[in-house]
């Protein structure tokens, strides 16, 4: 339970979650955003006006699915690393799950990292597909995992230093 361990449950993630015809329709972001605390970084990142909140700064902030168009400059911005990019798009069997990570060794495209999800509990290997620094002054990368389509919203982190090069 949220509250307790950290860990939205079913329940919380249906608040959020994109329809599942956005998520056929290509990428998109994802905020599993749950802590009413003053914190906006993502709306400016945000070009499109994707993300939105109320008048007041601690307002959750909101994705309209319709203008999102899963570009991932939101991603590095999340100092609660709280926004994902899901692509459902990227190939038949596969979907592109675009994560934060702020740890050392960062993986290197190419290489396999062992996914996690919310609870950190290990689902598989799977392929990073590209890695973005989000610059100098923002030592947040975004991590591009190739994972099966039915984990696609089960993914969510990496093991720090769980990589291995080929399958």
């Amino acid at each position: 339970m949220l509250i307790n361990d950290g860990i939205p449950t079913r329940e919380d993630l249906q608040k959020i979650d994109p329809p599942l015809e956005r998520l056929a329709a290509g990428p998109v972001a994802i905020v599993e955003c749950f802590q009413e605390i003053p914190c906006n970084p993502c709306i400016k990142a945000c070009k499109q006006g994707a993300i939105t909140m109320g008048r007041d700064i601690n307002d959750l902030p909101l994705v309209d699915f319709a203008l999102c168009n899963g570009c991932g400059l939101c991603i590095s911005r999340c100092p609660g690393l709280a926004i994902f990019v899901v692509d459902k798009t990227y190939s038949e069997d596969f979907a592109l799950v675009k994560i934060t990570f702020e740890y050392v060794p960062v993986p290197k495209a190419g290489q396999y990292a062992a996914g996690l999800d919310r609870a950190g509990q290990e689902l598989g290997w799977f392929e990073v597909t590209k890695v973005i620094s989000g610059g100098k002054k923002n030592m947040t990368y975004t991590i591009s995992l190739a994972v099966p389509q039915d984990l696609a919203m089960e993914v969510r982190n990496i093991r720090v230093g769980g990589y291995k090069d080929g399958k």
